[in-house]
C-alpha cells in the first residue's frame, strides 16, 4: 500500500459554509477534553447530546434510581444499568440525562423540570463519583441516557419532593462544580 500524501491548500472556510450545527465545534470539543482531563465541564443542553431533567434528592429518588437500573438492564450488565444520572448533594438536586429534544415533548410536571436550549450544565469530572459537590451518582456511558418516558412514570410512582423552579434551574446549573 502506498504512503499517504497530503498537499497544502490555501482554502479558507468562511463561518458561512459550517453548517449551523457545527459552529461551536470546536468549544465542545474542548470541552469534553476538559472533561476527559478530570475538570468541571460546562457543556450547552440540547443539539446532539443530551437533555436533562432535575428532580429533589432523598430517598425516593434513590428508589427510583433503583427501578431504572433494572430497567435499563438487559440481563448481563453490571448492577448500576441506569443512564447518567449527578447528585449535587448541595442543592438536594439529581440531574438525569436524557436524550436531547426530551424538553421540547417534556411538558409540566410536579416533580421534575427538564431543560435543553439555550441552557448549559456544569458535569462534575467523569472520575467525580462521590461527595463533596456534585458527583455521578450513575455514571456517564457512551451506550445510554435516561429514557425520559420511564423516567417520567417512575416520578409519578415515586413522587420525588417538589421539583426546583425552571427559571432557578437554569441560573443555577451553570454554576455547579
Amino acid at each position: 500500500m502506498a504512503p499517504v500524501g497530503f498537499t497544502a491548500g490555501t482554502q479558507t472556510i468562511g463561518p458561512e459554509s459550517v453548517a449551523a450545527d457545527m459552529g461551536d465545534l470546536a468549544g465542545r470539543v474542548r470541552s469534553l477534553m476538559a472533561l476527559q482531563q478530570q475538570r468541571v465541564l460546562q457543556l450547552p443542553l440540547g443539539g446532539n447530546l443530551f437533555d436533562i431533567v432535575v428532580t429533589a434528592s432523598g430517598p425516593q429518588a434513590y428508589a427510583a434510581i433503583t427501578v431504572m437500573d433494572e430497567i435499563q438492564n438487559p440481563g448481563d450488565e453490571p448492577p448500576y444499568a441506569c443512564g447518567p444520572v449527578i447528585e449535587d448533594p448541595q442543592r438536594s438536586w439529581l440531574i438525569w440525562l436524557v436524550p436531547p429534544g426530551t424538553s421540547k415533548r417534556w411538558g409540566p410536571h410536579r416533580y421534575a423540570s427538564c431543560l435543553g436550549r439555550p441552557h448549559h450544565v456544569a458535569l462534575p469530572a467523569l472520575t467525580q463519583t462521590q461527595p463533596p459537590g456534585p458527583y455521578w451518582l450513575r455514571p456517564c456511558r457512551g451506550d445510554r441516557l435516561v429514557p425520559p418516558m420511564a423516567l417520567r412514570e417512575l416520578l409519578d410512582q415515586f413522587q420525588l419532593g417538589p421539583a426546583p423552579h425552571e427559571t432557578l434551574l437554569g441560573a443555577a446549573l451553570s454554576t455547579i462544580s
